[in-house]
């Protein structure tokens, strides 16, 4: 057994809710300990007469009661009335540290028989009086009473714990009131592609029950609700929710905000009792053997005189915080089923049946994680995936100015922020802000021109500095530095050791074991956090851990490093198992190619942010920053370069690196200030290797993220180049900010995406000058917002297309004002295909004749009253079957809508136009501009666009697709495929597959798209051709034996 398994063996955990006081050993033996602690209220009283035994007090939420003769608690004292009076093994105090027993009334039981009889027909009927019936009376509304005090002690209990923030050390006077600092967050309903294996900065996906056009805000207080939208209903409980979140994001926060709500009165009235249950924590005792009702005392002791029954009669919440810092097993295959709250398993058992529903059914469980661990559960088991993505920009200003008291210095601190775009981008992340805020907060006293930090490195240094200089009153930082040294490089030590074994939480003896002594490690609290935790209900112990993982991850990268420069090769064994036996020095190159290595090997992401922070600190400007924490520093650009160039062909090659791992490594380039790295984004996302593979929404989330905090303008960005999903498209919306032609033409961006739009066209660095959002249902709301981005002087965009976004007479009155107030930098304006109506066509014409305008270009072509319907439908066309290019063995009805293939050649007239070798037909209205009709299949068939000069009598080259000239899409009961020029490609559609297929055309623009349609409006895309009409375009279809094809009035 090695040591720490010894010490965890030795100890187990207690948290308790004010302050932790030594408790006594138990008395009861262990038999006792392990015996059902499900004891009778009256079973009880006769016990506290003859000794003061643990209470156990049967109780239910007042506020969920049904009438009396039903109530729970009575049928729990039927049933318990005629059990012996054992001696209860509930409480785990020794009967010297029980509080007094509660004060239940005294006098007989009345025996089962006398309640549980029917009235009118017993045979014990004459045996009630009243003064029995009073007497039980008497008994519920003290039980109920006694509920209440046990909730009313709980709420207190958590209030206290809970009410407060420890941002930097634990000593009262750096206590923060949660409510005079919380700030909202943004959570979100998560994405369909489901719980997987991503990269920590990663953020969440759509669950696939969420249909929604754009992210849906939840408040936390609301998690457990059902949505408003239509076709959510409220019978659907979410009993299970799954809310994932980068590393300070504010997970814990807003699980602490959800707890005090509630212990405050303000939200979640309907729960009786929360329990929460962190990873962290629980890994402390993993392998001890334990029942539920006895681990939630222990995590609980206010609830000692709470009857284990009472689990399933209240409304419970289970939160579980930190899957990613779990070490415990979960299992959700080969299994071991508990379902009783009295039973004992190991901690993993138990929390895998609670997750599962095996135990407790109707408790809600509420789990957070990195999204790198939250694989571990299985995604049938999670009713509501929730995301956390930080602060919006308005956030962001109310965090600092609730956080820094002075008005002015917020304020400061807020424009430095925003001047500096890197640093604007990383405040998103509530942990970040905090650091943040401590780190300009001294740097604007002592110098109001001081170089901003710009990476997650620089940032992570500045603070442990500041922190480490704040602790003593010493003139000379130097040499307070070199003489802390020491103790700093043992903290270090403590966080990598702690690290590599997946520790976040460790002892006394582990700081110890580093070297350190107390005194010297408390001094140092900004950093290495001491927190109260009682390993059982015998001993209470100190464990310490970080004030934040990332502030581990990164000590642990400045040990390694550190070690690297003083030649100490053991730590580097962790990376190499090959460095044990080298006779020659480790150079920096093969450390950290090394750790790249590792960390991209790694199933879950748990090194990625560690691998970040080492290779930042690798860098000389940083080296630089911590020089008086190292022994000398070394010339390290050859090794960075080289190390760069490794990355950058590890992700080229890619064929075994998952996605996650690809946008880490991008991630570490960014990290070392790589300038290539836009060019990288594009060419990785271009590329044969990965363009195949689909990006999630939360790799888009973090694309975004590293192309805005690029140095690098990009030239163009083209979110339908990007193989993902329409929602990972918008997520793409902020990299807008840093490129100088966006084109989210047809990408499904909706009014409410405006709004992230037109923050970004007001910053004070905007480079856009062109951007297309044609093809979008904007509407006149999302032109209003794009508007008041026009009108700001900051937004120098000369070209906007706005092309079938719905806009009409009031989106035009927008326009107008905007081009008002901001009349110097738009010169074309695109509103083709809306419908502006003849005052809305006169009010821009102004500004385009009005020599104080820039406007030179305006266009309204193919406006009408019909392009203001949504999606596809505004582009619909009316087409009619050609009986001239009919092949005979399809006949037509009588209003050229419908053709079937038949077996008998029909007697039609020769004509040139005629498929003779091929059952073909096209239509007889060439297509232009832009169209969208829809068919119906009976049967299997061909839906194609072609050049009217296509063959008509050359064998299998005048099939649609099977030449130049044509494009189609072969439609059958098992797939699709797409062909052109003999080329064929299988495609998915939806799973449902659906016998009417939409047709989308922009000759002008190239596109040919094809879609499902199911239920006359919904509408999946299945395949997008990108190609140069050079002819005038018909639509064909070719039809199979048995089956029909009938073109749909839309």
């Amino acid at each position: 057994m090695s040591q720490q398994e010894k010490r965890e063996e030795d100890t187990a955990s207690k948290i308790s809710c004010d302050q932790p006081t030594k408790s006594q050993p138990s008395a009861f033996s262990e038999a006792e300990m392990t015996s059902e602690p499900n004891v009778s209220i009256s079973r009880k009283k006769r016990q506290r007469s003859e000794s003061p035994e643990s209470s156990c007090v049967c109780v239910k939420s007042h506020r969920s009661m049904k009438p009396m003769t039903s109530d729970p608690s009575i049928r729990k004292w039927k049933r318990c009335s005629l059990k012996s009076s054992d001696p209860s093994g509930v409480s785990m105090k020794s009967n010297k540290s029980m509080k007094p027993p509660l004060a239940f009334s005294d006098g007989p039981v009345t025996p089962r028989r006398e309640i549980c009889g029917p009235f009118s027909t017993s045979h014990y009927q004459t045996h009630i009086t009243q003064d029995n019936i009073v007497a039980v009376l008497q008994k519920h509304t003290m039980e109920t009473g006694d509920l209440q005090r046990v909730k009313d002690q709980h709420k207190t209990c958590m209030k206290n714990k809970y009410e407060r923030l420890f941002e930097v050390t634990k000593l009262q006077v750096n206590q923060t009131f949660l409510n005079r600092i919380f700030t909202q967050l943004y959570i979100i309903e998560g994405e369909s592609e489901g719980v997987d294996k991503e990269h920590e900065v990663l953020q969440m996906e759509k669950t696939a029950r969420t249909k929604h056009s754009q992210d849906t805000a939840i408040d936390c207080n609301n998690i457990f609700k059902a949505s408003s939208e239509a076709g959510c209903e409220e019978k659907d409980q979410i009993k299970t929710v799954l809310t994932k979140g980068i590393a300070g994001i504010g997970k814990t926060v807003s699980v602490q905000k959800f707890i005090l709500d509630w212990a405050e009165g303000k939200a979640n009235q309907d729960v009786d009792f929360m329990f929460v249950l962190p990873f962290r924590e629980l890994n402390l005792i993993r392998d001890h053997q334990y029942s539920l009702h006895r681990l939630l005392l222990d995590f609980h002791p206010e609830l000692q005189d709470l009857d284990s029954q009472i689990y399933e009669e209240c409304k419970v919440v289970f939160i579980f915080d930190g899957l990613d810092e779990s070490r415990i097993t979960l299992m959700f295959t080969d299994y071991e089923n508990v379902c009783d709250v009295n039973e004992s398993s190991s901690v993993g058992v138990l929390m895998s049946n609670l997750i599962r529903g095996e135990l407790l059914p109707s408790a809600l469980i509420w789990i957070t994680s990195r999204p790198a661990a939250a694989n571990q559960i299985p995604s049938k088991y999670i009713h509501r995936l929730t995301e956390i993505q930080g602060f919006t920009e308005p956030q962001k200003e109310e965090y600092f100015r609730k956080r820094i008291s002075d008005e002015h210095q917020a304020s400061r601190i807020i424009s430095h922020i925003r001047r500096a775009r890197s640093l604007h981008i990383m405040c998103h992340i509530p942990v970040f802000c905090w650091i943040s805020s401590t780190v300009l907060q001294k740097l604007l006293e002592e110098d109001l021109s001081a170089e901003i930090p710009q990476t997650l490195t620089e940032m992570y240094i500045y603070f442990l500095l500041i922190q480490i200089k704040s602790k003593y009153d010493e003139r000379d930082p130097e040499k307070l530095l070199k003489s802390n040294r020491e103790v700093i490089v043992k903290l270090a030590e403590v966080a990598f050791n702690q690290l590599m074994k997946g520790n976040v939480m460790f002892y006394e003896e582990d700081l110890i074991e580093s070297g350190i002594d107390l005194t010297d490690a408390s001094v140092y609290s900004g950093i290495c956090t001491e927190i109260i935790k009682e390993e059982s209900v015998i001993n209470q112990r100190e464990v310490y851990s970080f004030i934040h993982l990332s502030i581990q991850e990164f000590l642990a990268a400045f040990y390694l490093f550190y070690c690297c420069l003083t030649k100490n090769k053991k730590p580097l064994e962790f990376l190499d198992k090959r460095f044990k036996d080298s006779l020659n020095e480790v150079s920096l190159y093969n450390l950290l190619t090394s750790a790249v290595d590792k960390a991209v090997e790694s199933e879950n992401g748990h090194l990625d942010l560690f691998l970040r922070f080492l290779l930042g600190v690798s860098l000389e400007s940083n080296q630089r920053l911590l020089q008086d924490l190292l022994t000398h520093t070394e010339n390290s650009s050859e090794s960075i370069r080289r190390t760069t160039q490794y990355i950058k062909e590890k992700i080229k090659d890619g064929h075994e690196l998952s996605t996650e791992r690809s946008i880490n490594l991008f991630l570490c380039l960014l990290e070392v200030k790589d300038q290539t790295l836009p060019r990288e984004i594009q060419e990785f996302v271009k590329s044969d290797k990965h363009s195949e593979k689909k990006l999630s929404a939360a790799h888009c989330s973090t694309i975004a993220y590293m192309l805005q905090m690029s140095e690098e303008v990009l030239d163009e960005l083209d979110l339908m180049k990007y193989n993902t999903s329409d929602e990972g498209r918008r997520r793409l919306i902020p990299a807008v900010n840093n490129c100088r032609k966006a084109i989210l033409a047809g990408c499904n961006i909706t009014a409410q995406c405006c709004k992230s739009l037109s923050s970004a066209l007001q910053s004070s660095n905007c480079v856009p000058r062109e951007l297309d959002l044609s093809n979008n249902d904007l509407q006149d709301s999302g032109v209003k917002r794009l508007s008041d981005a026009l009108k700001s002087p900051n937004c120098q965009l000369q070209i906007l297309g706005l092309s079938g976004c719905m806009v009409t007479e009031e989106g035009c009155g927008y326009l107008s004002s905007a081009l008002s107030s901001n009349p110097s930098h738009l010169r074309e304006l695109d509103l083709s295909y809306n419908h502006p109506g003849p005052s809305g066509v006169q009010l821009l014409k102004h500004r385009l004749e009005d020599p104080n305008y820039k406007l030179q270009k305006l266009n309204f072509d193919h406006e009408g009253y019909f392009r203001i319907k949504p999606g596809l439908r505004k582009y619909a066309c009316d087409l009619t079957l050609d009986p001239n290019t009919a092949h005979t063995q399809l006949i037509l009805s009588e209003d050229y809508k419908k053709t079937t293939y038949v077996k008998g050649h029909q007697p039609y007239a020769d004509h040139p136009d005629r498929f003779d070798d091929r059952e073909q037909i096209l239509c007889k209205e060439r297509l232009t501009g832009r169209c969208y009709w829809e068919v119906k299949l009976e049967g299997s068939g061909n839906v194609a666009i072609t050049y009217k000069r296509i063959s008509r009598k050359s064998g299998i080259d005048c099939s649609f697709g099977f030449n130049e000239k044509s494009w189609s899409m072969n439609c059958s009961d098992m797939n699709y495929t797409v062909w052109y020029n003999k080329n064929g490609t299988d495609v998915f559609g939806p799973s449902a597959r659906s016998n009417r297929v939409g047709v989308y055309v922009d000759v002008s623009a190239g596109i040919l798209s094809f879609y499902s349609v199911s239920d006359t409006v919904t509408r999946t895309h299945i395949y997008t051709f990108n190609t140069t009409f050079s002819e005038h375009l018909y639509a064909g279809f070719g039809v199979y034996p048995e089956s029909s094809v009938s073109l749909c009035q839309i």
